[in-house]
This record gives structure tokens, C-alpha cells and sequence, in this order.
């Protein structure tokens, strides 16, 4: 078995808004969270959540996206790995998902820029699920 293993991944939301009146031009900014709980066993959930939005009129363009995934993984590992290797295991479905929706809702496609999970600070909580 590898380390940790994708078993099955959903979009769990997506919200869209584009009630821009002018289409000049758009300051994106993003904000984005991850969060893994773990239940009995080698069983894990990670939600990643990512809103990506125009900094100067953030309720008139705003793309929201929730995917989640249910991961196996070796028991053997700190959960700090199981975290990162979840997080590279999901983000590219959010990102995927965000490139999608753009591109058919008639707007330059937004691409979201890697995200180096390695280099964030995890704070871990533990709860079952």
C-alpha cells in the first residue's frame, strides 16, 4: 500500500458570482483552508476549501470551491505527513474544478498558483468523524 491512497474524492460546494458592471480589470486574491479529520482505523477525510475573488469588489466576483476526500493511509505515519500528502492528493481536483467553472461561465479561466503546503504552519486537532 502506498503511504496514503485517494479512495474517492466530491465537490461538496460551488458558488459562482460574477456581477461585475465593467469588465476592466480584476485584482484576484485568494484565501484557502485545509483541514483533515480521522476516524478508527486508516481511514481519513480531508476537506480543502478554496475562495478566490476580486479584491476590490469581493461580493461582485467570487469563485468558492469544497472538495473532499476520503483517504486510506499507512499507519505508521505522523500525521503531519498524512496531512501534506492528502493536501497534494485533493488540490488538484479544487484547482481543476476552479479552471472548469471559469471557463464556462464566459471569464478568462482562473488558474490557482501551487500551493506549498510544506511551508505552512499545521496546526492539527484532533477529532473522529
Amino acid at each position: 500500500m502506498r503511504n496514503v491512497e485517494l479512495k474517492n474524492y466530491r465537490a461538496t460546494e460551488i458558488v459562482f458570482n460574477n456581477k461585475l458592471e465593467n469588465q476592466g480589470r480584476v485584482e484576484l486574491g485568494n484565501t484557502y483552508s485545509y483541514n483533515v479529520s480521522y476516524s478508527d482505523g486508516n481511514v481519513c477525510k480531508g476537506v480543502f476549501s478554496i475562495e478566490v475573488f476580486d479584491k476590490n469588489a469581493q461580493k461582485k466576483f467570487n469563485v468558492k470551491v469544497t472538495v473532499e476526500g476520503i483517504f486510506s493511509f499507512n499507519t505508521d505515519l505522523e500525521k503531519e505527513k498524512i496531512h501534506v500528502a492528502t493536501f497534494k492528493e485533493l488540490f488538484p481536483y479544487a484547482r481543476a474544478l476552479v479552471v472548469t467553472i471559469t471557463t464556462n461561465a464566459g471569464v478568462p479561466p482562473i488558474y490557482l498558483p501551487n500551493i506549498d503546503i510544506e511551508a505552512q504552519e499545521i496546526y492539527r486537532f484532533e477529532k473522529n468523524t
